[in-house]
């Protein structure tokens, strides 16, 4: 899938109850952590951003889920975005032809960030809900 980098974490019990005591302390949404090192430094707010993604990660420990944590370059060749979509080279091509997923020539080759293939991946998993969606009412009648 193009990862440079994976690592599966499995919580244990008692990462489990942290997670859960810690849940507790979390006050809505918008949760927001600090971050101290243990030379003894002043310790500085997790900007939003981050702090969403640490509660995320507390949030799957808590409920005893595998974490997986990848990471990925910032652009990827159209083999590695084809399998990030799930969806054949051609497919893609055509995609990229269209104008619908941008990308850009290295040589002969086409790349595409990252960041516009899980876009895309988002968009597409939406549209496929969304006619889920009208498939379900339709049965209804």
């Amino acid at each position: 899938m193009g990862a440079t980098e994976r690592d599966v974490l499995f919580a244990n019990e008692v990462n489990q109850r942290q997670a859960q005591e810690l849940i507790g302390l979390l006050s809505g949404r918008n949760a927001r952590f600090t971050a101290e090192s243990d030379g003894g430094g002043a310790a500085r707010q997790v900007p939003a951003e981050l702090s969403g993604l640490i509660a995320k990660l507390v949030h799957a420990v808590a409920r005893g889920q595998a974490v997986t944590v990848t990471t990925m370059p910032e652009e990827l060749t159209t083999t590695a975005a084809a399998q990030l979509l799930g969806i054949s080279r051609p497919t893609l091509m055509r995609k990229v032809n269209a104008g619908e997923i941008p990308s850009r020539k290295v040589g002969a080759h086409t790349r595409l960030r990252t960041e516009d293939v899980l876009r895309e991946r988002r968009e597409r998993r939406q549209r496929q809900l969304a006619a889920l969606d009208e498939l379900r009412d339709l049965e209804e009648f």
